[in-house]
């Protein structure tokens, strides 16, 4: 198969190279048009239960993660001149287009009693902004005694004070959105620059565009480095131009189809679809490294161009499609997640690896036909002493000191067993961002001055239209109110009770004193003035629905980690809720983004779990169906489950949590670093076929063939997936820092443990009838050809004979 393979690919090969620029001119027309994505990350199922009322909850209300936030504190705000110039920060922010709603200190709203009739009306505090210190200070002590904004939009200990940026749903969602950040981070530092005064800024809104940006910016910046480094490499190890260019060019292409791909299905570009292009690179050098390497060895030995393109097609055809085929397997497992955003990054991953294989069996031997004979220093590298001086060590070990390799292996298991155990999950709203970031200490004001500004919700059914407003009922919402202003890391709650307890206060001519519910004397007057209220006008709209049966409760939560959110919500908030309204007609449940963020977390790690199950089971299939041999099964899976287990213990040893962006280390990490095991056990197969089924000389020259390919492919896996260490966002550099360590301890326990396993355990016996799909496929695996180049691997061990056979 694979002789006729080579035989079309050299034949044809203008002719494919023309197809492929032909299909890479068309992917880069689609690749034009491709978006990145605005919208938040959906890690919960639309069916979920939790899922299916949060829609329902934002088809009632809005949004509940709209809102951008303004944070000050600063006593100098309070003078004329500087509150004249908040207030014309305020207006000048309501102008930006997208912008919905802007409230802070100087376009407060309060409650009036229209007495005439009998309704409540809605006035602005502030007629104008005072221009003198007296005035300014009265009026100020009139927002302070509104009660309903207390812990809301001011701080009454220390004066902090907000102003809410309320953004439009289709702006929130789109390419928009970043210049309305960027709009309103420009005004905040005008006001800034004027004032003094230092403005922080927080808010889903505000955090999603700066990671937008952020994803954009670094998908070109790791492409550019990614490529660098690489392109590096490959000249210290080949020293020639040609061995650069065209693996270069492979990559580039594939890149313009994986970008392609995503526009053809509908995708856009998310934090983990960004990551594609640096990943192709990383991943798609080592076909070319191996398939160099063994174009250039079957030149030294035999100098025909031609035959060794053949060879190389022949020998090393089936062997990368299957190391591509399982690295394919570690991303396309995360189709079998429920998460679409890593469903749409696994399936294009995957679909990416494989054409990556197919472009590299195509172009490297095409174009290298064309290309002169590599001579002389061009050969250098199949020579270099250092790897050579590294290979021979390691033969050496593996045969004199393998029960203490086994031993060393035993001791490093059992540590990283115990490091596994110290493993804890945990993740955050703000996870992906460094810890000195200013959007981390901006929010750490938030959580100081205010509870937090991530959003809760509690959507409250009271069974009947308008009752909303019975007394009997808002008395019950009340104690569940007061019972979140008594949790530390929860802010104090917005909803129809606080408005009624402002209408009482405004009846009374807005004495602070009388901020609460009705009494039962005066709670037939006050209930009389919302009677004839419209609910569907004024700020009730987005708190109560129209029939006046149903109200929400908003809050905001500090960034306390999913483990303590989620007891929050679980075992403290849920509880309560039952134990309000349990024996009444009232329904309540808690919901809102800060929720199904707690539930996605769980969810994801739940899922990347079964991924890596999945991963395994796969692999292990693909491995019994090329070897069909237990034995051989086992000793290809151990040297890849080592470096995971050392990776999960260093893990708990160094105190990194196991969350998502962790967790999906681990699938693509085995996938890849099964590709060693694959390399050395299909030459290790050859080599014992050769050399009549001795295990020591099978394994000695598969270590000193395979071993360069082995090692220079893993300072290039290393070095690609390092780089990402240098991300702004936290689940890119664990993605970079652990699957780069773990490839690492892949190379050296499948280059040093691998071989040992097989001296110790593999006696070479193979039945002559049993014909495994690694044979199945290499149609001419035994041929005299191979068998000329047999004899002379066996007399290298004797070096005088070695240069008479030479010479002939």
């Amino acid at each position: 198969m694979w002789t006729k393979l080579a035989h079309i690919v050299l034949k044809f090969r203008l002719f494919l190279i023309i197809i492929i620029g032909i299909i890479t001119v068309f992917m880069a027309f689609r690749a034009k048009d491709l978006q990145m994505s605005y919208e938040f990350a959906q890690t919960v199922p639309n069916n979920d239960p939790d899922m299916v009322q949060f829609k329902k909850f934002k088809a009632q209300f809005g949004e509940d993660g709209n809102i951008l936030a303004l944070g000050i504190l600063d006593s100098s705000l309070y003078t004329p001149e500087n509150f004249y110039r908040l207030s014309m920060l305020c207006d000048e922010l309501s102008k930006i287009s997208g912008v919905v709603e802007v409230l802070g200190l100087p376009n407060l709203k309060r409650i009036e009693k229209d007495a005439v009739n009998k309704q409540f009306t809605i006035e602005n505090i502030f007629r104008t902004i005072p221009d003198n210190q007296p005035d300014l200070d009265s009026v100020l002590q009139i927002v302070r005694d509104q009660k309903f904004y207390a812990g809301q939009l001011f701080n009454e200990e220390n004066g902090s004070t907000l102003i809410l940026i309320t953004l439009n749903k289709e702006v929130l969602n789109s390419a928009k959105r970043i210049q309305v950040t960027d709009d309103i981070i420009f005004l905040g530092d005008e006001f800034t620059k004027k004032t003094g005064i230092d403005l922080k800024y927080a808010g889903l809104p505000f955090v999603r565009s700066v990671v937008a940006g952020r994803i954009r910016n670094e998908m070109i910046f790791f492409l550019i480095l990614s490529v660098i480094i690489t392109g590096i490499i490959l000249a210290l190890f080949f020293k020639s131009w040609d061995a650069v260019i065209i693996p270069m060019i492979i990559i580039a292409v594939v890149v313009i189809w994986a970008m392609g791909i995503l526009d053809l299905m509908g995708y856009k570009i998310t934090i983990l679809t960004g990551l594609m292009p640096p990943i192709i690179v990383v991943i798609g050098i080592p076909n070319s490294i191996y398939l160099l390497n063994k174009y250039h060895q079957e030149i030294e030995k035999y100098g025909n161009k031609i035959r060794a393109l053949s060879v190389m097609i022949r020998k090393i055809g089936i062997v990368t499609l299957i190391t591509n085929l399982t690295t394919a397997i570690g991303f396309g497992v995360l189709l079998f997640t429920k998460i679409l955003i890593l469903r749409e990054f696994g399936l294009v991953a995957s679909i990416s690896i494989m054409a990556t294989f197919l472009v590299s069996m195509i172009l490297i031997p095409a174009v290298f036909s064309y290309l002169p004979t590599p001579k002389g220093k061009r050969l250098k590298h199949l020579k270099f002493k250092f790897t050579d001086v590294f290979l021979n060590g390691v033969d050496l070990l593996v045969h004199r000191y393998k029960y203490r390799i086994f031993v060393v292996i035993v001791a490093i298991v059992v540590v990283s067993i115990f490091g596994l155990y110290k493993i804890y999950a945990v993740s955050y709203m703000v996870d992906d961002l460094p810890e000195d970031s200013q959007i981390k200490q901006d929010l750490a004001f938030f959580e100081e001055n205010f509870s937090g500004i991530m959003p809760l919700e509690v959507v409250v059914d009271t069974g009947k239209k308008r009752g909303v407003i019975r007394n009997s009922n808002l008395k019950k919402i009340d104690e569940l109110e007061q019972f979140f202003e008594e949790q530390e890391d929860i802010s104090k709650p917005v909803s129809i009770v606080s408005f009624v307890k402002a209408a009482r206060q405004a009846f009374y001519n807005n004495n602070p004193r009388y901020y609460g519910l009705p009494s039962r004397q005066d709670q037939n007057f006050i209930l009389r003035y919302f009677r004839g209220q419209d609910t569907n006008k004024g700020l009730l709209t987005s708190f109560v629905d129209s029939t006046g049966q149903v109200m929400r409760m908003s809050l905001k939560i500090a960034d306390i980690g999913s483990n303590k959110m989620d007891d929050l919500i679980q075992n403290t908030i849920k509880p309560k809720i039952s134990e309000i309204f349990d024996g009444t007609e009232i329904n309540a449940y808690a919901t809102g983004t800060t929720l199904l963020f707690v539930k996605g977390n769980n969810f994801l790690i739940k899922n990347l779990r079964f991924s890596l199950f999945i991963a395994f089971l796969l692999i292990s299939a693909i491995m019994a169906l090329l070897f069909r041999n237990l034995k051989m099964i086992v000793i290809s899976l151990i040297p890849n489950i080592i470096p995971i287990l050392v990776t999960a213990g260093l893990m708990g040893f160094a105190g990194i949590p196991f969350k998502p962006s962790t967790a999906i280390t681990f699938s693509i990490a085995f996938g890849i670093s099964v590709d060693f095991s694959i390399h050395f056990l299909a030459k290790y197969r050859q080599e014992l076929f050769a050399n009549n089924f001795f295990v020591p000389v099978a394994v000695s020259n598969s270590i000193k063939e395979i071993g360069a390919s082995m090692v220079y492919t893993s300072i290039v896996l290393f070095a690609g997936f390092i780089i990402f260490a240098g991300s702004n966002f936290g689940g890119t550099i664990a993605l970079g820092k652990l699957t780069s360590i773990t490839l690492l301890i892949a190379m050296f326990t499948n280059l040093i443990f691998l071989p040992a396993l097989l001296l110790a355990f593999d006696d070479g016996k193979r039945k002559i009838d049993a014909h495994p799909l690694i044979e199945t496929f290499e149609d001419d695996f035994y041929t005299e050809d191979e068998d000329e180049e047999i004899n002379l691997s066996l007399l290298k061990i004797y070096s005088k004979v070695e240069d008479k056979e030479e010479k002939l």
